[in-house]
């Protein structure tokens, strides 16, 4: 089975470089890969001591964050070395201030795994909540090297719990410790001989928790609001934003929205600016312009939507109604706001333990839109305990991270 692995890795490879060539995605994902080495070679020498993170996208790496920071307080004299599989994660963090390397994964050859141990040469390595790479793994169990899963997550749809799945469970042995998210993950681990393993929780939660201690202040937003009511939506899709228009354009003049869509191409969001009917400008117009007379600010940049939740009464949270469902909600939840979904939330653990809590709230049509943000906006102490039920629900799962650390030698 693992010469079957390794086979269909190659070929992988070979079909990627061909869709490169259609593909501005694969294209960052096949050339971002050529000069890994190189810049091993270039960054890290002989003589230094590494630790090695690995994150399949941003969600992870954001995910692993906190770990990050305080690995390196408790190891000032090693270079950390973050490594990505996907583009989305690469081209938004390379030029993160935590890491001394931050490059792409080389595919899972044996070849590739061993060059790029021998150039990384990591005292310690950290999965952050999966990927399982064969050949890395075995390397890494070669050179003796401890090795941590953080914030994982077990499910019976994965090759482990699978009756063929053998190679894959023999993969696992190179870990020292599981750190998992909770006891489903750990009786599952478990059930396959498993018993390194320790119920750390999330460390998002630890992410999000650090976001109340930096300045999340925006003059131009506060501006905007003007004292008013705030619906913030961030992350939304077309299908999403049907619902919302058709809601903001009946809403009272009292009540302000900012959108921040998950695309911003300019098409889309000139044709979401011409579905709103109330006075409304985009970021990329705002210079010199008197912000407190508009009812709708379109965020057409990235990096803001988390100061933005900092100012919203209410945040609409966007892709419930496609897959795979919901962006982040822990973000508006640390700042105590009632959360609405769309109804696809189901693989969120987070977001069903909060509308099971009911500080987020799940609609599925128009009349359910207007019931739920009309009823937070007129009735003060249920917007107050809707919000005080998401800030808890942070307040009370933080603390992941420094299980993790105390764990580690």
């Amino acid at each position: 089975m693992l010469y079957l692995y390794n086979l269909l890795v190659i070929i992988a490879g070979f079909f990627l470089k061909i869709a490169a060539f259609f593909s501005p995605k694969m294209k960052l994902f096949v050339n971002g890969r050529k000069n890994v080495f190189a810049i091993l070679k270039e960054k890290i020498k002989p003589e230094d001591k590494t630790i090695w993170f690995h994150s399949a996208s941003l969600g992870e790496y954001e995910q692993g964050l906190p770990v990050i920071e305080k690995i390196k307080e408790k190891y000032p004299t090693h270079k950390i070395i973050v490594t990505f599989f996907s583009p989305s994660g690469y081209e938004v963090r390379k030029n993160n201030n935590i890491a001394d390397v931050t490059i792409y994964l080389p595919l899972d050859t044996k070849s590739n795994a061993k060059e790029f141990l021998k150039l990384a040469h990591p005292e310690l390595a950290f999965f952050i909540k999966y990927e399982f790479w064969l050949n890395y793994l075995e390397e890494l169990k070669k050179q003796k090297t401890p090795v941590y899963l953080i914030s994982g997550i077990f499910r019976d749809n994965q090759m482990f719990f699978k009756w063929y799945g053998g190679f894959y469970r023999k993969a696992l042995k190179t870990f020292t410790y599981f750190f998992v998210q909770n006891e489903d993950s750990k009786n599952k681990i478990k059930s396959i001989g498993f018993h390194n393993v320790i119920v750390s929780g999330d460390t998002r939660f630890d992410r999000v928790n650090a976001i109340l201690e930096r300045d999340n202040s925006l003059s131009f937003i506060e501006t905007f609001k003007n004292n008013h009511p705030l619906i913030v939506i961030g992350s939304s899709w077309p299908k999403d934003e049907t619902l919302l228009t058709e809601y903001i354009n009946q809403a009272p003049s009292s009540v302000k929205f900012i959108i921040a869509p998950h695309n911003i191409k300019p098409d889309q969001i000139e044709s979401l600016k011409n579905a709103i009917t109330k006075k409304t400008i985009l970021f990329s117009e705002k210079e010199h312009k008197a912000l407190a007379e508009y009812s709708v600010f379109i965020i057409d940049t990235v990096g803001l939507l988390t100061k933005i939740y900092s100012y919203g009464t209410i945040a609409y949270v966007g892709g419930g109604f496609g897959n795979p469902g919901i962006h982040n909600i822990l973000e508006p939840a640390t700042f105590g706001i009632p959360i609405v979904i769309g109804p696809n939330y189901s693989k969120f653990a987070e977001a069903i333990e909060l509308v099971n809590l009911k500080g987020c709230m799940v609609i599925s049509n128009r009349e359910e839109l207007k019931q739920t943000f009309d009823r937070l906006l007129s009735d003060e102490n249920y917007l107050r305990e809707k919000g005080e039920i998401c800030r808890l629900y942070i307040q009370n799962n933080k603390g992941a991270t420094n299980t993790i650390i105390k764990s580690i030698n």
